[in-house]
């Protein structure tokens, strides 16, 4: 499995990038919305890669952030009818977050405003998808709509982390806001983390 690529970009269109990796160009495939976030050609690059392996072709996926490609991955494992182009798709007309966001509150309209997904297919994301999104992707959408401080930043990334590990919404901030409390502002996310986890 290649889970990365770091090498030196040779040629990138919105949509492809080709990076030489000691001596072997890659071809790989990117959402739109990662193209902005290249550098210019002849610098170095790291993309996070996600390979598919067909009948007729081994198909590199490259994205700039492991929550895109986690999105990736979720949306070709986990729901029927999506494959790895829709998937990109998606990638390419919202961004992780407000993907989360959208299928947190069964938001069918802006998903099916999404080039390739219909209203049937933004129905069936919202379905397959929302126990695996859940109330964690309604809290960082909805925190990211205004910018944060960094502490802010901070009790959110822990209220987030409790979240995935099952905590509901208002017992992990509550948790979080304690802990930050008892350990002061220069603890870590993962110093909140390892406290809320040791008091519950």
């Amino acid at each position: 499995m290649i889970t990365f690529l770091h090498g030196k970009l040779v040629e990138a269109i919105p949509t492809q990038v080709v990076v030489n990796v000691n001596g072997v160009g890659y071809e790989i495939l990117i959402p739109l919305s990662s193209f902005d976030k290249l550098p210019q050609p002849g610098n170095e690059v790291k993309l996070l890669t996600q390979l598919i392996v067909r009948e007729d072709a081994h198909i590199l996926y490259g994205f700039p952030s492991a929550a895109e490609r986690d999105l990736f991955r979720l949306l070709i494992n986990s729901v029927s009818g999506i494959g790895p182009k829709t998937a990109l798709n998606i990638l390419s007309g919202m961004n992780a977050t407000a993907f989360r966001g959208a299928v947190a509150s069964s938001d069918v309209k802006s998903l099916s405003q999404i080039s390739g997904v219909g209203k049937k297919t933004a129905e069936r994301i919202v379905v397959e998808l929302r126990d695996k999104i859940g109330a964690a992707g309604a809290w960082e959408a909805a925190s990211a709509k205004h910018s944060m401080s960094a502490d802010d930043q901070k009790i959110n990334d822990a209220v987030l982390a409790l979240m995935a590990l099952g905590f509901k919404q208002v017992e992990a901030h509550d948790t979080v806001r304690s802990a930050q409390a008892m350990l002061g502002a220069k603890a870590t996310v993962e110093d909140l983390v390892r406290a809320c986890l040791k008091k519950s």
